[in-house]
């Protein structure tokens, strides 16, 4: 199964809004998901409505205390499970540092919860900037999705996270896979297929012909604690999110 981690280190690019749909759409496709809140904001925990009462309730407690993943985690209805955050996660990166030995600690808490159920998918929703929390969900994950605001600015932040990845390759000894996502894409601007055309130039086949349109559904779903499957079945977002989930699993590493 597969381990894709949504990260890119420029907000507002729809990161969790990412995580948490897919992880619909895996739902309505019969596969189950685990989705883990990596960002210190704890956006995608609030949107379940679950915050843990502690810290150690949270993904701290993997970290802080040596707690198994799957102890961590809560029942997420119509999505799988959430392993949330919390706001004490931005104390790992001044704790643990950098060392290997940290980087490949959410690899092996999930080579070992994958044991335990080989069936479902991960989804991990990073923090916004490059530390030990992101790096270890790149060198986790066996996928990485780069959502692009369509807008030059975060066409900018893309290739940064370009370069950071190709640098990153030798350290892991292996290519990092990635797939660049286009949201907010807005037809009736042209800048907005002017971004497409420098996109598909920067990143070739690795930027998905998947885009995702600039959607009210999507929009204000998280207000309601829901993805936009269930708030607005029909609607153009959950339309683009399904279509993203299609090409992803044609896609990603086997």
């Amino acid at each position: 199964m597969a381990r894709i981690a949504v990260f890119n280190q420029k907000g507002g690019v729809a990161k969790t809004t990412t995580v948490l749909n897919l992880a619909a759409a895996l739902q309505r496709t019969g596969k189950e998901a685990l989705l883990i809140d990596m960002d210190p904001q704890a956006h995608l925990t609030q949107i379940s409505g679950q915050p843990p009462e502690t810290a150690k309730q949270s993904l701290f407690g993997f970290y802080q205390d040596d707690k198994p993943l799957y102890h961590l985690e809560t029942e997420w209805p119509g999505l799988g499970h959430l392993i949330p955050s919390h706001k004490e996660l931005i104390k790992v990166d001044s704790n643990f540092g950098k060392g290997l030995a940290v980087l490949n600690k959410l690899k092996n808490g999930l080579d070992i919860a994958d044991k335990l159920y080989m069936s479902r998918h991960t989804l991990i929703d990073c923090c916004p900037y490059l530390g030990t929390l992101s790096l270890n969900a790149i060198f986790a994950a066996d996928l990485i999705i780069v959502p692009i605001s369509s807008d030059f600015l975060s066409l900018r932040g893309a290739k940064k996270v370009e370069d950071t990845l190709a640098a990153i390759e030798p350290v892991l000894k292996r290519p990092i896979e990635r797939r660049y996502l286009l949201t907010r894409f807005d037809r009736r601007r042209g800048m907005t297929f002017e971004v497409q055309r420098k996109a598909r130039e920067l990143f070739g086949q690795n930027l998905l012909d998947t885009v995702i349109s600039e959607n009210v559904a999507v929009a204000e779903s998280p207000e309601y604690g829901i993805d936009v499957f269930r708030h607005q079945p029909n609607s153009t977002g959950a339309q683009n999110y399904l279509a993203l989930l299609i090409e992803l699993a044609q896609k990603w590493p086997k």
